[in-house]
Formats: structure tokens, sequence, C-alpha cells
């Protein structure tokens, strides 16, 4: 087993936020309250608790505010939703708390939320980290397990079966879902003791209202991003993107033709790790993030 260094910590603020509509938007802190804010779009299924660790933020003077998504969590459910949707609810966050465009972070699942807040000129710049790629778009059908083509197919056809099918997902079966597929790199992390406490609590806070939250997040990330209004060429945000070179899990690609769609993005690889380069690369990911936004 690899051995890592894991600094997880529960968030030094919580609270919810009204949004226009009277709906509540979840969000948790960690940082000095005045410092530079970064939003964080969290993976699938987990709550605003989980983070990236306490010594990045504390360390570049960052106020890391992680949302969660409705229906996720403490956020409101909100049926029917789309991209869209979501980017317009950070708008109305940031419009509330005074943040301007702040930059973002958006993980695993988290990242198309994210990459449609950068298409509507919500944030300011953005990482996408171990990003969940288009796998519906057509030059992926021949590289994925033909299990996961028949699911992305029906979230093409029918995205309501598709939302019933994810529904059917718990807490535990994320979690025996993600460590099925991982490499041991990324194991070393997700079995860390205070990683794994962190990460289960915040599973349990994601499904806490049930399953509709995630299997809404699954049926959108799945499906044909443009249906639902994420159009990657409006992008105008400085765009990084994080991939570990061991993930297998994330992009057939990691990340290329993603990143060829984004104007102007970069990718970076890391390697010696998978999907949990958040953790182990945090302050790394931070630093390069804060310096495309003009506030390092």
């Amino acid at each position: 087993m690899v051995s890592v260094d894991v600094n997880i910590t529960d968030p030094e603020r919580l609270g919810e936020e009204r949004l226009p509509d009277g709906r509540l938007l979840g969000w948790a802190e960690w940082g000095p309250e005045d410092g530079v804010p970064v939003l964080l779009s969290p993976g699938a299924g987990t709550s605003r608790r989980l983070g990236l660790g306490a010594d990045a933020p504390a360390a570049l003077g960052v106020r890391l505010i992680a949302l969660d998504r409705p229906g996720l969590g403490a956020s409101t459910p909100a049926p029917g939703r789309t991209f869209a949707d979501f980017a317009e609810d950070v708008r109305a966050f940031a419009a509330r708390r005074g943040l301007e465009r702040p930059p973002m972070v958006g993980n695993s699942q988290g990242a198309p939320f994210a990459l449609a807040c950068a298409a509507r000129g919500v944030v300011g710049a953005l990482a996408v980290v171990s990003g969940a790629d288009e796998i519906a778009d057509p030059r992926f059908a021949d590289a994925l397990p033909e299990e996961l083509r028949r699911l992305v197919d029906t979230a093409v056809a029918d995205p309501a079966a598709a939302e019933r099918i994810f529904a059917g997902f718990s807490p535990r079966a994320m979690e025996d879902m993600v460590t099925a597929g991982s490499p041991e790199c990324d194991l070393a992390v997700y079995r860390h003791p205070a990683f794994a406490a962190a990460w289960r609590r915040a599973l349990e806070e994601g499904f806490a209202q049930g399953p509709d939250g995630y299997a809404r997040d699954t049926a959108l990330a799945m499906g044909r991003w443009s249906r639902w209004g994420l159009d990657l060429s409006e992008i105008t945000v400085p765009v990084d993107l994080w991939y570990g070179e061991e993930d297998t899990a994330h992009s057939p690609d990691l990340g290329a033709s993603l990143a060829s769609r984004i104007p102007r993005a970069v990718r970076h690889l890391v390697p010696g790790i998978g999907g949990a380069v958040l953790w182990t690369h945090a302050e790394e990911i931070l630093r390069t993030l804060l310096e495309r936004a003009g506030t390092a």
C-alpha cells in the first residue's frame, strides 16, 4: 500500500444561503474568513463537508467555499434542474455573499456543473480536477465498457429512466463503486482513516434527502451536455484541467479531447496518482488557479 499523509478536517464554518426563489443553498468554508474566496463543486454524491484538506487553503490565504448542489446535503431539491440552473444558483449565491466572480474548483462529477459556471460567466477562473468527461460523445463509444455504454445510451435516449436507475444508489454503493475501480495510489488516500471518515460522512449527508439529487446529477453528467445548455465554446475564462496519470475512471483520454473543446484550456497530467489528485496536490492546484485568476 502506498503511504500518504492526508489532512482532512471538518469545515470551519457551515451555513445555508437563501436563493431568490426561496430555496436554500448549503455551504461549508475552510481557511481565513478574509481570504481569497474560491468555490468548490464537490464530487459525486458528496456534500459540502469533504473539502480538499485544511493545509492548502490556510497556506495560500484561501477562503474555500464548498457548495451543495440541489437535493444534496443542505440544499433544497430542484427537480428537473439543468447545468444552467445550477450556474444561476451560484451567481445568486456569489452576489448575496459579495464574492463577485470568484475562481472555482470542479471535482469529478462536480466538474460539468463548474464548467457551466465558467460558460455563463459566473466565475473568473476554473480548475477542473479529475473531471467527469462527456462520455456520451460518440468518440468515446468504443472506449467504454459495455455496461457503462448501455447506461450512457439510456441517459441520452431517456434521461428520466436513467434517473430511476441512479436513484437505486446509496452511500455504501457509491463508496464500493469508487474503490472497486481505483488503483492502489488512490486507495491509499481513500482508505486513510481521516479521509475515509470524512468521505463517508460527506456521502451520508449527500444522500440525507434521498438519492434523487445524486440521480439528477448523474443523468445530467452522463448525457449529452449540449442538451442541458452547456456549450464549452462559450468559456472565456482561464481553465486548467488536472488528471492523475493513473486515473481510469473519469475520462477515457485523461481530458485531452475535453481540453481541446475549451478555448485556451491548459491540461496537467500528474504522475503517481489517479482520481485522488485533488487531495494529494491541492496546494499546487489552488496556487495555479489563483495565478490564472490574477488573485495570487
